[in-house]
């Protein structure tokens, strides 16, 4: 029998893996969480396919994304991240990604952890929509990225926020029929 999967995932090995094993499964680690975010920002304006394409890249090229050596990033870093062909070489959402990284050990070192924030906008229980229709995105997102702007994070307009909440498990929007749908939040 075969699987159903949601349709955006297509035939692409890669993509399909990503489906399966890591698309809306709830994720609570707050490094994986920032990761994720980071990641979501270098999309904007590309498809996601580009991204996983080149996310080992990301991670060689940004320290395995550990936040506290990305935040220690300067001028040179940026200079040789734009010479880097393994990743999206964009200054702004480079500049971005480094102080995201500040921010987010400025949350830690104050004693705010990353993952209880996102998942305080939803109670810590995700959210399951119908699986019929799926929004660009929503009040929600909205609110979490007006939140994230203000704390000085960058490329987290409401429609990134929205893939993001998609993508870390906060909303399980798997299509009615895709096999992952009842299994990410079993």
């Amino acid at each position: 029998m075969e699987r159903v999967r949601c349709g955006w995932a297509g035939t692409d090995p890669l993509y399909c893996a990503y489906h399966d094993a890591e698309w809306g499964v709830p994720e609570r680690d707050s490094r994986m969480l920032w990761e994720m975010l980071m990641l979501e920002g270098f999309q904007a304006g590309l498809s996601w396919i580009t991204i996983l394409r080149k996310r080992e890249g990301f991670r060689a090229a940004f320290a395995g994304f550990d936040p506290d050596k990305v935040a220690a990033f300067d001028d040179a870093d940026v200079e040789r991240l734009m010479g880097d062909p393994g990743i999206v070489r964009a200054r702004a959402k480079i500049e971005a990604t480094i102080r995201g990284a500040q921010i987010f050990c400025a949350m830690r070192d104050s004693g705010e952890d990353f993952a209880a924030y996102v998942w305080a906008f939803v109670d810590a229980q995700p959210i399951r929509n119908d699986g019929v229709h799926f929004p660009a995105k929503t009040d929600l997102s909205e609110a979490i990225s007006k939140d994230l702007k203000t704390r000085g994070f960058k490329f987290v307009g409401p429609t990134i926020v929205y893939a993001w909440m998609q993508a870390i498990g906060i909303v399980n929007d798997h299509a009615v029929d895709c096999f992952r749908r009842d299994v990410v939040n079993a």
